[in-house]
């Protein structure tokens, strides 16, 4: 969303036979119609969400604010028991906001590393337990860098969300346990 009188002032990094016309413009290529549906759907979920935890809710608005009254503080929930439990683990490093009280500036995904370990090799230990993390740069390469993690491979990251549960993150840190043992 723009307006156009500046849009139109903007070269638009993009492929030369794309058109010169907004919002087209802006593509960097062909659509992907995929994602464009998908998203369709993700926002019809989260609404949902919101139906469901407030019936009252009439206009898809209201059903987004319901949905998420109710999955913000539960993920902030699944923090709060994550980021207590990453303290009793040897060697774990949290980058990021950990103060409870700070909790609304950042989101329920956090990023980690464990001594020396290469984050790829504590990824494939929890994938094999089940658990699905990610571990690189995630395109932050400048800040991966700053951080003096980018040569050792980046960081851990793991992504907490509404539909994860207590027990999952006790699953979790049982398993970063064993990995740090």
């Amino acid at each position: 969303y723009g307006k156009r009188e500046l849009l139109q002032r903007f070269k638009p990094y993009k492929v030369r036979p794309a058109t010169d016309a907004i919002p087209d413009c802006w593509e960097t290529g062909t659509q992907v119609q995929e994602l464009i549906a998908g998203i369709g759907a993700a926002v019809e979920y989260i609404a949902e969400l919101g139906r469901h935890r407030d019936a009252s809710a009439k206009s898809r608005r209201e059903a987004f604010e319901a949905a998420y009254r109710a999955t913000v503080p539960y993920e902030r929930t699944l923090l709060t028991k994550l980021l207590d439990g990453l303290k009793t683990i040897r060697g774990v490093k949290v980058y990021g906001i950990t103060d409870p009280k700070r909790f609304a500036e950042r989101c329920s995904t956090i990023s980690l590393r464990m001594g020396e370990h290469h984050p790829t090799e504590i990824a494939k230990f929890l994938g094999d337990r089940g658990l699905f993390t990610w571990d690189g740069n995630f395109y932050a390469m400048n800040l991966s860098e700053r951080l003096g993690v980018e040569p050792k491979g980046g960081v851990l990251r793991i992504g907490l969300v509404h539909y994860n549960t207590m027990e999952e993150v006790d699953r979790l840190l049982s398993s970063l346990s064993q990995f740090a043992a």
